[in-house]
């Protein structure tokens, strides 16, 4: 890791305290080379004045929102649990009465349930959790360096019980290894048991650029090195089939969208994108609160 201080922390209502992460996961959007990284991926880079930026930007902030971290890189790696940052982060929108919302894969979003309570009795915290696969094998060989879905599924119920609503991103969903109807039937039992307010998808399959291509290859071959029917291996089908495309769009995507959407309507669960992300960003209309300065 290395420190760096920040000029600016909100962009404009989000904020990514780390660059850079730790997980492994093998489909990870954030290594494509658009994003400009000037490190390497695993060195992460610390903005160590985020706590100092965060507070100076809510006290000139006119109108209280929601703000969120995690849509970048994990405000959850391990190094958090020393260098606490987004504990530090979430006390000040504690403090200033704003509302919270996270992104994570990683049960250390526990540490920080009591501020997260406050919050949410004051204004609005939102927990949004990624769940790719039911599988636990699976899991460990996808996101090898984060705790795996049982355990994410036992997170999500504790922030339920502390009624603190929660959403899961069920996404990427990866071509002829997670895209199946058996699949997609114990995430959404989890979620129904873990009583999930909404399902983010982007349709089921993932996307691919320069960056996270040459990673993503790399570990099928690593990680699913046997051959299939046709004598080829699974980076091979997948050259063979999606070419250089960025869009990876699974064979069954619109017959396992819909069975998606039948089990959420029949869970009671939300599903969307947009939909999802306007309820989340929307901060409570009877907010009698004031900021406080001191």
């Amino acid at each position: 890791m290395h420190f760096v201080n920040a000029k600016t922390i909100l962009t404009p209502h989000s904020m990514n305290i780390y660059r850079g992460c730790s997980h492994g996961c093998i489909y990870c959007d954030s290594r494509s080379k658009c994003y400009q990284f000037t490190h390497d991926f695993e060195d992460i880079e610390v903005k160590q004045n985020a706590p100092e930026l965060l507070e100076a930007a809510l006290k000139k902030k006119r109108k209280r929102c929601m703000i969120g971290t995690g849509s970048m890189c994990d405000p959850y790696i391990p190094l958090e649990k020393e260098l606490q940052l987004t504990r530090r982060c979430l006390e000040i929108i504690d403090r200033y009465n704003f509302g919270a919302t996270l992104i994570t894969k990683s049960d250390l979003v526990l540490r920080d349930l009591d501020i997260l309570t406050h919050i949410n009795q004051k204004t609005k915290a939102v927990v949004q959790m990624t769940l790719t696969t039911a599988d636990d094998t699976l899991c460990k060989k996808i996101e090898p360096n984060v705790c795996p879905t049982s355990r994410r599924f036992e997170v999500l119920q504790a922030f339920h019980k502390a009624g603190i609503p929660t959403v899961v991103w069920f996404s990427p969903l990866l071509p002829f290894i997670n895209d199946t109807k058996e699949n997609i039937e114990g995430i959404v039992d989890l979620c129904a048991r873990a009583g999930v307010h909404a399902i983010i998808c982007f349709g089921i399959g993932l996307t691919l650029r320069e960056g996270n291509r040459e990673y993503f290859y790399a570990a099928l071959d690593r990680n699913f090195p046997s051959l299939s029917a046709d004598q080829i291996s699974l980076k091979q089908r997948y050259i063979k089939t999606f070419g250089y495309n960025y869009m990876v769009n699974s064979p069954n995507s619109h017959a396992l969208m819909s069975y998606l959407s039948q089990l959420c309507k029949r869970n009671n669960i939300m599903l969307g994108t947009d939909s999802v992300f306007k309820w989340i960003e929307k901060f409570p209309d009877n907010d009698p609160l004031q900021p406080e300065l001191f």
